[in-house]
């Protein structure tokens, strides 16, 4: 019979394939502006929400903090590079006014994490303690991160389209939660749970609303592709998801648990 750790290792293994595909949802964003030179009007807010949100997963998983979460750690640390990637293309086609409000927000992040590094690693000496602080603050952004679909959900409901709903990047967002959320249970881990358990949540009901006015959306041309945000992940934030897996998210932000 297999192990209560073997399975939460190849529940994490899948979990981390999921939150990978999250991670890259924004690629054609970032195709279009490498071509057009131009950010347009898109915005740099998802993914500096999704890079903060990363750091606080791998910080989370590493062993001083939270032992046997590895699985955490890789999710997030890819998030963390495709995320700096991301911002990279986004820094070198952004008018000035822009480049400095990045500036500012990357400043007080990493002075965020700085104080949080600090903070726990000096003045909490047991895994417990420094899990609960972790933790906690990666539920708080990794479940901010999974409430941002309510925008969107409104909206199909208003116009009766989901038009800009994509069912497979819902479709993936919902078994990323539901990947991460077993993961956190088979070893309960209440961090992991709680955003991961959000985001399949949503997750469900964006496939229910797609299944409800999918018939009533317009059949029109093919629409220019809106901005495509990280759906979120955690713990795998990834993910989150990837976090644990927030293990840990999408906006692609992949709490995963990350």
């Amino acid at each position: 019979m297999i192990s209560p750790d073997a399975a939460r290792n190849v529940v994490g293994i899948i979990g981390n394939v999921i939150s990978f595909g999250l991670f890259l949802s924004p690629v054609p964003t970032f195709w279009r502006i490498c071509k057009k030179k131009d950010v347009e009007e898109f915005k740099a807010d998802p993914y500096l929400a999704t890079l903060l949100n990363c750091m606080l997963w791998v910080f989370y998983g590493i062993p001083v903090v939270h032992p046997n979460s590895i699985l955490v750690v890789t999710i997030n640390g890819i998030g963390l590079v495709v995320e700096a990637i991301y911002l990279i293309i986004f820094f070198l086609y952004s008018p000035n006014k822009k480049r400095l409000r990045m500036m500012a927000v990357l400043g007080v992040e990493a002075v965020f994490m700085v104080a949080v590094i600090l903070g726990v690693l000096l003045g909490a000496h047991t895994h417990e303690k420094r899990s609960m602080i972790v933790g906690i603050l990666c539920v708080f952004f990794g479940s901010l991160m999974y409430f941002s679909p309510l925008t969107i959900m409104g909206k199909v409901i208003k116009t009766k389209s989901v038009e800009y709903m994509p069912f497979f990047l819902s479709l993936v967002s919902f078994l990323n939660g539901v990947c991460w959320t077993a993961y956190a249970l088979i070893r309960f881990d209440i961090y992991v749970t709680i955003p991961n358990g959000l985001g399949a949540f949503f997750g469900a009901i964006q496939l229910i609303l797609y299944g409800c006015y999918y018939r009533s959306t317009p059949k029109k041309g093919k629409v220019p592709p809106k901005d495509v945000e990280m759906p979120p992940h955690n713990a795998g934030s990834a993910a989150a998801a990837a976090a644990g897996a927030n293990p840990g998210g999408s906006n692609v932000s992949v709490t995963v648990e990350r």
